[in-house]
């Protein structure tokens, strides 16, 4: 079995209680710090297949970054959107789990139930 990773901001309540969710289900998760390392916009379209979502349904649209980008004009254009959130990580949901082909956005935490 693949190893889940987690695309995680300790900053954010939502992505913590989703990282408990998972080591109080007895796994220990690869923690993917995107803030830092943000992911090329090839590696969110492909985040994006395993999600089974558009990026519009997975961009953060409160945040000051996707108004002050102008992105609610762009929803409709993936690739625009997928280099925003590459350029700037924060719109992205989180947390995100990932393990293998399979992505579960953890809003709420026990969505990740579908991957254990």
């Amino acid at each position: 079995m693949d190893r889940i990773q987690i695309y995680h901001n300790p900053r954010c309540r939502k992505s913590r209680e989703g990282l408990q969710y998972l080591r109080d289900h007895g796994v220990e998760p690869e923690i993917i710090d995107y803030l830092n390392h943000p992911p090329t916009p090839d590696e969110l379209k492909t985040l994006a297949q395993k999600l089974g979502l558009r990026p519009k349904d997975f961009i953060r649209r409160q945040e000051a970054d996707f108004k002050e980008l102008g992105l609610k004009a762009h929803l409709d254009d993936d690739d625009y959107l997928l280099t925003a959130m590459s350029s700037h990580p924060k719109l992205i949901e989180r947390p995100i789990a990932v393990q293998g082909n399979r992505a579960v956005l953890g809003r709420p935490a026990e969505n990740f139930e579908s991957l254990l």
